[in-house]
C-alpha cells in the first residue's frame, strides 16, 4: 500500500493515524507546487489529497479510503451515528480549509460577506454539536472518528484558525489524545 499526501493535511493524517501498525508507504508531497503537483495531478483528477494506491487500485478521498481500509482488513463499518459525526467533522474542516485559503489569498475576514457569513454559521453548529457529542461520550473510543476529530482540531490549531476557548469539551478532547499512540509521530508541526 502506497499513501499520498502530505504531513500537514488533517485528511491524510487521519488516514495516517487509521494506518498505525499496518505496513504502508507513506509518500509526502508538496500539493501546491512542482513536482508534487505534478504527481498531484497524474494520480487524482479532484486535485486533492489523500490517495491511496492498494493492487493496482488508485482510491480518492480520506472517507472512501477509511471505507476501502475496513473491507480490506474486515474491520465492522461504523454506525449511522459515526457517519454523522464524521460529516460534521468534515464539514467543520472543509469550512476551516476555506477560511486558511482565502487567508492565504489575502481576502480578509468580512462578517458582511455570503461566504464568510455561511462559513460562521457551519462553524457554530457543528463545533457546538460536537462539543455536545464529546461531553455526553460519542468520542469514548479512539476509532476513526475519533481520529478525525483529533486531527481536526490539532490542524485548526496548528493553523491558528480559530481558538477553541468555548468548547471546553473539544479543547479537553485535543489535550487528552497529544498522546495517543501514533499522534505525535503524525504531527504536522515536524
Amino acid at each position: 500500500m502506497k499513501l499520498y499526501g502530505s504531513t500537514t493535511s488533517p485528511f491524510v493524517r487521519r488516514i495516517r493515524l487509521c494506518l498505525t501498525g499496518k505496513a504502508y508507504e507513506f509518500v509526502n508531497m508538496d500539493i501546491f507546487s512542482g513536482s508534487g503537483r505534478e504527481l498531484l495531478r497524474a494520480k487524482n483528477p479532484a486535485l486533492k489529497v489523500p490517495m491511496l494506491e492498494d493492487d493496482g487500485q488508485m482510491i480518492f478521498d480520506s472517507r472512501v479510503i477509511h471505507r476501502y481500509l475496513q473491507d480490506k482488513f474486515n474491520q465492522a463499518p461504523l454506525s449511522w451515528d459515526e457517519e454523522n459525526l464524521l460529516t460534521l467533522i468534515d464539514a467543520a474542516n472543509d469550512a476551516f480549509v476555506q477560511r486558511m485559503m482565502l487567508m492565504r489569498s489575502g481576502i480578509a475576514h468580512d462578517a458582511d460577506k455570503l461566504i464568510f457569513t455561511l462559513q460562521d454559521e457551519r462553524f457554530s453548529t457543528t463545533l457546538s454539536t460536537l462539543e455536545n457529542s464529546v461531553q455526553h461520550g460519542g468520542f469514548e473510543q479512539w476509532n476513526y472518528p475519533s481520529m478525525c476529530l483529533y486531527c481536526l482540531l490539532d490542524w485548526v490549531i496548528f493553523r491558528e484558525l480559530y481558538s477553541f476557548e468555548e468548547y471546553p469539551n473539544l479543547h479537553a478532547f485535543w489535550h487528552a489524545h497529544q498522546n495517543t499512540t501514533n499522534v505525535a509521530e503524525t504531527d504536522p508541526r515536524q
